[in-house]
């Protein structure tokens, strides 16, 4: 009988692939707030927005794990 598909670790493949997201993520962010007007860039930059966002989806995805069904 074949493992299950979670029971298997992740590949380089896997790894990279999640890595090249994450980047591309990153600079999609990166770009997007620099077409964003000078005082929403302020309020970005200088304010603790991104730490606020970073817990809310920490947040949510240990959330969403908590709930799933046990397999």
């Amino acid at each position: 009988m074949a493992e299950p598909a979670a029971a298997r670790p992740a590949g380089w493949r896997q790894v990279v692939a999640v890595a090249a997201a994450v980047v591309a993520v990153v600079l999609g962010a990166a770009l997007l707030t620099s077409l964003l007007p000078e005082q929403v860039q302020r309020l970005v930059f200088h304010t603790p927005l991104a730490i606020v966002v970073l817990i809310a989806g920490t947040a949510i995805v240990l959330w969403r794990l908590a709930r799933r069904p046990p397999a």
